[in-house]
């Protein structure tokens, strides 16, 4: 495994992540989510192949995906050796202060966090989206403080308008606060809005840009009829996409055909393309998501086919983006 750095910083991670939303206890999240039994042999496979980068978040399977992942990262691999991320945003329990990015939520979710993954600290602190409720000054001096604290050694943030997050930096240089050295943005062969402003302020800032579902939901990785039981009980994920998206699919399932590999493997491929990509996030249900994804990093796209990729893409106006 070749490592790279997240970003402008010293952090070494895999230039593949795990995604951990797709194991969790069924009755507190998804009917899609993996038990225990199940995510343990995946989480170990990706451990042996050298992936170091882990990602979850409190709000997966209310909590479970990360107890999941604690546990197995403590019997799998030496905690040092480990790049652990996890989110804090979405809501955890009912009435005021149950979510958000407010002090309190801040400083009670890391400990819970802490708590269910079952170590000291995470790599890796992020915020799950922005809080428009609370000041960012709030937000920022918070997180700063868990850094401090020995509780995360870097901070993240994930999807929010270019303006947010600059505003946040801001916040935090201006009064001398951990910045953000991550970003966590929705971007694949059928998301690419962030071309527009998001990604050229990372690489100009020196931020590494951790996408998720580059897969688009798996939408590129099969016919676009196909569905699947994630599929057709994910709500969220039904409103990412539009029906002119097919014509995409329909190339990258042609050059894959035409050069004898899945399709996963061309759309993760030409995601890490992109300079400004650290590390696409890829969810794992079964054993060959993952030799997929490291495959990926091996092909090295052609001018053409990367045209022949991109042109039917179809921008979208800012209505239409879900937040």
């Amino acid at each position: 495994m070749d490592y790279v750095r997240l970003g402008s910083t010293g952090l070494e991670v895999s230039p593949i992540c795990v995604g951990c939303m797709s194991w969790g206890d069924p009755a507190k999240g998804r009917p899609w989510t993996l038990q225990e039994n199940e995510a343990r042999p995946l989480i170990q496979q990706a451990i042996e192949a050298g992936v170091n980068f882990f990602d979850t978040a409190n709000v997966y399977a209310a909590g479970s995906s990360e107890e999941i992942t604690g546990r197995a990262l403590a019997d799998f691999a030496q905690r040092d050796n480990i790049v652990l991320a996890t989110k804090v945003h979405g809501r955890m329990s009912d009435g005021p202060n149950g979510q958000g990015l407010s002090r309190k939520a801040i400083l009670q979710e890391i400990d819970n966090s802490l708590r269910r993954l079952g170590t000291d600290y995470v790599d890796l602190y992020q915020i799950h989206r922005f809080d428009p409720v609370t000041p960012v000054e709030e937000t920022m001096e918070a997180l700063h403080d868990v850094v401090r604290a020995g509780k995360a050694r870097y901070l993240g943030a994930s999807s929010m308008y270019a303006w947010q997050f600059s505003k946040m930096q801001y916040a935090a240089l201006l009064n001398g606060w951990t910045p953000f050295v991550s970003m966590q943005n929705h971007y694949n062969l059928l998301a690419r809005e962030e071309e527009r402003e998001m990604l050229p302020l990372c690489a100009d800032q020196g931020i590494g840009v951790i996408p998720w579902s580059p897969l688009a939901r798996g939408r590129l990785t099969r016919p676009w009829d196909e569905s699947t039981q994630r599929s057709e009980s994910d709500a969220f994920g039904q409103s990412l996409y539009l029906d002119s998206d097919r014509q995409i699919v329909e190339a990258v399932l042609d050059v894959a055909k035409e050069r004898g590999v899945p399709p996963a493997q061309v759309a993760l491929a030409w995601v890490s393309s992109n300079p400004t990509v650290t590390a696409p996030i890829v969810g794992m249900s079964k054993p060959q998501h993952l030799d997929d994804a490291l495959a990926s990093l091996d092909i090295e796209l052609t001018d053409d086919e990367i045209e022949r990729l991109e042109a039917p893409y179809t921008p979208r106006l800012p209505s239409e983006l879900p937040r």
